[in-house]
């Protein structure tokens, strides 16, 4: 029952973002100067501690971004976001295995770059940024098949998007076009809520310093009358070193807990209106 719970929860939540987004859409504010995307993301994610445990799960969610009018044709503002559900597969040598666990992931990103039309015809636009990855993963309440307790943890990642894009026109209905990004990771926390095991276990925050994303994806835009739409293949990985060395309490006494050195990979497909 209680994750029955959870998953309506989740999807009330992606129904609430949805009539927003449906709201901006429909109302004068959508109609600024610019052009706004809302879609909808299908992914696989599979994350892994290499010599401890992985995870991996289908996803699903929306995204949504505006940029703004480009000044003298030069220069692009935008701001862009994500939220996404994930139904994740445990594995672990140590614990066992695990199934139907509940995560979801929020992400917001500010970007500033610069337009090139090449001699091609082609626009070249690289580009700078900040962003946020928020990630839940929640094992709270549930059991292993070796009887280890689950708890909630979370992941939070401050970086600067590094990256170019480049779009081409292949005649008046489709255009084409190439994403390559580097991720410059600035800080991370890591938040392991060990009291969902039981009494006299504290909760933990580690500290992360190191690591580093990429991401790419192949652009496909059909051009219509009012609305334009995006199919958009896409890979997004992040690697992410041991975490530094904190203290927690455990029953009768304390101990040092570290978050191991990570990987995410997340391939999946976005289909989006442009307008």
């Amino acid at each position: 029952m209680l994750y029955e719970k959870d998953n309506m929860r989740f999807i009330s939540t992606i129904i609430t973002l949805v009539l927003f987004l449906l709201f901006l859409a429909t109302t004068g504010f959508a109609q600024s100067p610019g052009t706004w995307e809302l879609g909808l993301e299908l992914a696989n994610i599979q994350y892994e501690e290499p010599g401890f445990m992985e995870q991996e799960g289908p996803m699903s969610g929306i995204c949504a971004s505006y940029t703004s009018p480009r000044k003298d044709n030069t220069s692009m503002l935008r701001i862009e976001g994500r939220y996404a559900v994930a139904q994740m597969d445990y594995t672990s040598n140590g614990t066992g295995t695990m199934d139907g666990i509940d995560d979801y992931l929020f992400e917001l990103r500010g970007l500033f770059g610069r337009d090139f039309r090449l001699k091609s015809g082609a626009v070249l636009t690289p580009y700078v940024g900040l962003g946020y990855r928020y990630l839940n993963d929640d094992m709270s309440g549930k059991t292993s098949s070796t009887g280890a307790m689950g708890y909630e943890r979370e992941a939070n990642y401050y970086y600067s998007p590094i990256g170019i894009e480049v779009m081409r026109d292949s005649g008046e209905v489709w255009s084409w076009g190439l994403m390559a990004e580097y991720d410059f990771f600035w800080y991370g926390v890591q938040k392991s809520h060990f009291s969902d095991i039981g009494p006299g276990f504290g909760d933990a925050e580690n500290d992360q310093d190191s690591g580093y994303g990429i991401r790419g994806s192949i652009k496909l835009l059909r051009k219509g009358k009012n609305l334009n739409m995006l199919i958009e293949p896409y890979i997004r990985y992040w690697d992410i070193d041991q975490s530094k060395t904190t203290t927690v309490s455990v029953p009768g006494t304390s101990a040092l807990v570290i978050e191991p050195a990570n990987n995410s990979t997340e391939i999946g497909l976005k289909i989006a209106i442009t307008f």
